[in-house]
């Protein structure tokens, strides 16, 4: 076991100042590794591959990371490819007790494994993330990324280990996927634009969310998600979109699809909450300013754990516009009663199968 942040750094420093079409190697072997930061522009590079074939493990003393930071980060980088079949441990486990997040609403975030920040024309394959401290890869500012092969694995009860959380990003596309952690498989957050997400395997974990949204002031808007062909089994959402109960600003998420989803033993296979609050205490004054239409359930099968198997629950001041169903069959996992459906303050329009029957 090495510590190698230098070397790292040095290898990189020389690919970036290359020329070309560029190979970057890390062996196989173990490494441990602290916080380090893969910055471009790399000037005259128009294609950087960075194999990673060994096996690096992340740093514990959790002092050494910056606020807010990647454990690994590639940064305004152009033409990046990550590959090679290795795996980011993010030990996390010695981390997750120090994780404040779920009961203060102004925590400290640990460090993510994966971060991409501002690179453009990416492509990530064959590498997995295990145990991270906090998030396991996130995109900021990303354009043209393409993500395939991923497996990402933590406990379900590690807490706001998502897979995949993604922002203020364009032309996504994450396919062919194991996503198995202890929160949401993917998350699209704010300000994301042409998100395509395909043939991804979920669970444990909290499913496919959109959001959380409508937290901070200036959030961007949502729009052009697509989800489709993914099987999601033994989690406590499905598909979730989720904004603020008290947003301080207007924002909109819409033209959304959700098609061809397999539901196996999920709590909340179908679940619009406007009225999200994930603290102990939650004193919502006003309501979600976040509005949301043009969103499309289609092929939603499967079975519920729990009685409600579709929830809609809309924003009291903005109420949710233009929700389709179209052949949705949930049935109870326990296989006794019909599930049920409940909605606040929207009309949906439903086509085609609908169990559990519409709201009344």
């Amino acid at each position: 076991m090495t510590a190698n942040c230098q070397a790292f750094r040095a290898a990189w420093k020389k690919a970036c100042q290359a020329t070309g079409e560029v190979d970057l190697v890390i062996p196989r072997g173990t490494y441990l590794v602290g916080p380090v930061k893969f910055a471009g522009p790399c000037t005259n590079v128009s294609k950087i591959t960075v194999r990673v074939k060994g096996y690096l493990k992340a740093t514990t003393n959790l002092s050494q990371y910056g606020y807010s930071a990647g454990w690994v980060e590639f940064k305004w980088v152009e033409g990046l490819i990550l590959t090679g079949g290795g795996t980011f441990d993010g030990q996390g486990a010695k981390a997750w007790p120090y994780n404040r997040c779920p009961t203060d609403f102004n925590c400290k975030l640990l460090p993510t494994n994966v971060k991409f920040v501002g690179t453009n024309r990416t492509v990530v394959r064959s590498i997995t993330s295990v145990n991270s401290k906090f998030f396991h890869m996130a995109l900021v500012e990303c354009k043209n990324f393409k993500g395939s092969k991923i497996k990402i694995s933590a406990p379900a009860d590690s807490p706001n280990t998502d897979g995949i959380h993604i922002e203020r990003s364009s032309s996504v596309h994450f396919s062919r996927s194991l996503i198995g952690t202890g929160d949401d498989c993917i998350s699209i957050g704010q300000g994301n634009s042409q998100v395509t997400i395909t043939s991804i395997s979920c669970g444990p974990g909290h499913g496919i969310s959109v959001g959380s949204l409508g937290r901070y002031r200036n959030e961007g808007d949502v729009s052009g998600l697509v989800v489709r062909d993914c099987t999601i089994t033994g989690t406590t959402n499905g598909i979730r979109i989720k904004t603020w109960a008290n947003s301080p600003d207007r924002s909109a998420a819409t033209n959304m699809t959700f098609e061809n989803i397999n539901m196996n033993n999920v709590t909340n296979p179908i679940i619009i909450d406007q009225a999200y609050c994930p603290f102990t205490s939650c004193t919502p004054m006003g309501t979600s300013q976040v509005k949301l239409s043009d969103i499309y359930f289609k092929k939603i099968k499967g079975t519920s754990s729990s009685a409600v198997a579709v929830t809609l629950e809309c924003s009291k001041g903005i109420p949710c516009q233009d929700i389709y169903l179209e052949d949705v069959h949930l049935d109870l996992a326990s296989g006794e009663k019909q599930a049920t459906s409940t909605c606040k303050n929207v009309r949906a329009k439903y086509i085609g199968t609908q169990i559990p029957p519409p709201c009344a």
